[in-house]
C-alpha cells in the first residue's frame, strides 16, 4: 500500500518540531537522533530520508522552534515591542521548559560550537527576529540594543540559580527595551 503524498511531508515535520523543542531544552550534544525519533514517534529509519546529519536537523531545527515560538507570541504584542518584551521576558517563558523556547536565547551559547549550516540558521533566525522588531521602533541602533536586551535577558535569567537576581535581570531589560521602544 503506498504512503499518502504528505506522510513523508508530516513525518518530517513531526521530526523537526520533536527536535525542535528538545534542542531548545537541551542543546546539540545532549540530544541524540534517537531521543528526537523516539519524541517523534518515528524509527530512526525515518531520519536519514529527510536529513543528511544530526547538524542538518539542528540547523533547521532551529528555524522550526523559532516559528514555534514566534506562534506562541500573544496577538496584542505583534505591533509593540514593549508588549512583546513583557511576554518574551517573563518568568513563564523562563521557566516553561514543556512549552517551545526560543532557540535566539536558548541555543545562544551551543551555537558558537555548531558547523556552519547551523550558525548560518542562527543568523537568518536572529535577522528575522531583528526585522519584526524594527516595525516598531524607530531606529536600527534601538532595534538591536532591544533584540540583545531580549535574548541575552531571557538566556542569562535561564542560567541563574537565584530566583531573585534572576527575576530583576528580567524587569530591568523589560524596562530597558520600553526605553527603546517609546
Amino acid at each position: 500500500m503506498a504512503w499518502h503524498k504528505t506522510h513523508k511531508e508530516n513525518s518530517k515535520d513531526k521530526i523537526l518540531t520533536s527536535a525542535a523543542m528538545l534542542f531548545t531544552q537541551g542543546g546539540f550534544e545532549q540530544v541524540s537522533i534517537d531521543d528526537v525519533m523516539k519524541n517523534a514517534q518515528l524509527t530512526r529509519g525515518a531520519f536519514y530520508s529527510h536529513f543528511r546529519s544530526k547538524s542538518d536537523l539542528y540547523a533547521q531545527a532551529i528555524a522550526k522552534a523559532a516559528q514555534n515560538a514566534q506562534q506562541r507570541r500573544p496577538e496584542s504584542s505583534k505591533a509593540d515591542m514593549a508588549l512583546y518584551a513583557q511576554y518574551y521576558l517573563s518568568k513563564q517563558h523562563r521557566d516553561d521548559d514543556l512549552a517551545q523556547g526560543c532557540p535566539l536565547a536558548f541555543l545562544v551559547s551551543d551555537i558558537t560550537q555548531q558547523d556552519e549550516q547551523v550558525r548560518r540558521a542562527y543568523t537568518e533566525t536572529l535577522q528575522r527576529f531583528i526585522a519584526q522588531a524594527e516595525q516598531s521602533i524607530e531606529t536600527r541602533e534601538q532595534t538591536l540594543q532591544s533584540v540583545v536586551m531580549m535574548i541575552g535577558g531571557l538566556a542569562i535569567s535561564r542560567a541563574l540559580n537565584d530566583t531573585d537576581l534572576s527575576n530583576e535581570i528580567l524587569a530591568a531589560c523589560q524596562q530597558g527595551v520600553f526605553s527603546c521602544s517609546k
